[in-house]
């Protein structure tokens, strides 16, 4: 692939990126407070966000299996289609206020952002390997749009028809999901799916190989506990400041900054990781993860709010772009889908655990308790990160003595 061609694929996955995550950033914006409106139990409120994370973790290894048979460009447009199935479903739900077509809607959803999050990776393999982290960021960088997108989408049009809220924000939701799928279909993400010489393609090692890797091991554990903490406060947030009585515009510009937040460092991440090696970007991560925590735990202001959703914003680039950075080097391209699915359906299943806690804790013990359960895995992270650098060390250290 030229270097033209690549750059062109890059920014093509870039701008679908700001149109695919305006769906993800509706759906956080709002499934909280309409699960608040529909279900018979305060508890369930954040069940379809829940829901809309099993999607997530259900679809990442039959993704794998559609881009390794039929390509990426197939995964993407299949994954368009559940976005605009969410869209419509979600808007007849709350049409005929059920909660359970609601719910069921999300699941779709989540598949969807599945599919987006692959983008990610196919931008990588766009690339030479030592521009990897830049294609990766400049990806995520999308999401800044998104950020913005998302939330005036919710704002300019929750109220548009009257008599039920929210149904034109999910019809405009599955509009913007059919414009990404237009920006995908015409580009070409899968040259290195084609076998050299006419031979067969190289399937590469088994899966049970890559995850006696430590590297991968402790990439994958990076992923859960950054996008698990990360879904587990943001689920809340919007919930948690309707509760205090913060108006929901405020609510939606706090998801708005969260959601820019996690992007916008992209325009840079990629160079950092370049310069100061990826695990050092990921512990960067964890600590301001843990800022976002500590902020959380120190009041029930609507700055307070919004100062901890900026923080796990910022926690979520630079510990998930590090961590993915980190799974990039521990396959080859023909490898790749298949170790990046299953890297994704650990980081999903364990997000779904803390999506389906996330509320009943709200509604039982607070706000507070929600900040502070983040603090544990934030820890365990860290220490697989300190433990992986300190065992290349050692090896290295016997290598030259040997030497």
């Amino acid at each position: 692939m030229s270097g033209l061609t690549a750059n062109r694929n890059v920014l093509r996955l870039s701008f679908a990126q700001a149109l695919a995550g305006a769906n993800s950033t509706v759906v956080y914006a709002t499934a909280a407070i309409i699960g608040h409106m529909l279900s018979p139990d305060p508890a369930l409120a954040t069940l379809p966000i829940s829901v809309f994370v099993l999607g997530m973790a259900m679809s990442t290894l039959p993704v794998g299996a559609i881009t390794k048979r039929h390509g990426r460009v197939a995964a993407f447009l299949v994954g368009n289609a559940c976005g605009v199935g969410m869209g419509l479903l979600a808007a007849i739900a709350l049409i005929v206020h059920s909660f359970a077509l609601f719910t069921l809607a999300m699941i779709f959803g989540g598949a969807y952002a599945a599919v987006v999050l692959t983008f990610r990776f196919a931008a990588a393999e766009c690339v030479a390997a030592h521009e990897r982290p830049k294609a990766l960021s400049t990806v995520l960088a999308g999401g800044v749009a998104a950020g913005v997108l998302g939330p005036q989408l919710v704002t300019g049009t929750m109220n548009a028809w009257p008599p039920h809220a929210y149904v034109v924000t999910y019809l405009m939701a599955a509009v913007v999901a059919l414009g990404s799928a237009i920006v995908l279909a015409g580009g070409k993400f899968d040259a290195h799916r084609q076998p050299a010489h006419g031979g067969a393609r190289n399937e590469g090692r088994p899966v049970s190989e890559f995850l006696r890797d430590p590297r991968l091991l402790v990439a994958m554990l990076c992923g859960v506990v950054t996008y698990t903490l990360m879904n587990f406060m943001m689920t809340s947030a919007p919930l948690a400041m309707e509760l205090c009585g913060i108006a929901r515009q405020h609510a939606n510009f706090g998801i708005e900054l969260h959601v820019i937040a996690m992007y916008a460092p992209s325009f840079f991440t990629g160079r950092l990781i370049t310069r100061f090696g990826a695990h050092r970007i990921v512990l960067l991560g964890l600590a301001l993860t843990a800022c976002a925590a500590f902020a959380g735990m120190a009041g029930l202001s609507v700055g307070h709010f919004w100062l901890a959703l900026v923080l796990l914003g910022l926690g979520w680039n630079f510990g998930f772009l590090g961590a993915s950075a980190m799974v990039l080097t521990c396959h080859t391209p023909e490898e790749g889908p298949r170790v990046q699915s299953v890297n994704d359906f650990v980081v999903f299943g364990a997000m779904v655990v803390g999506s389906f806690a996330s509320g009943s804790l709200l509604t039982s013990l607070g706000w507070t308790v929600i900040a502070e359960l983040m603090l544990p895995p934030l820890v365990i992270g860290v220490m697989g990160v300190v433990w992986l650098q300190w065992s290349r060390a050692r090896k290295q250290r016997a290598v030259t003595s040997c030497e």
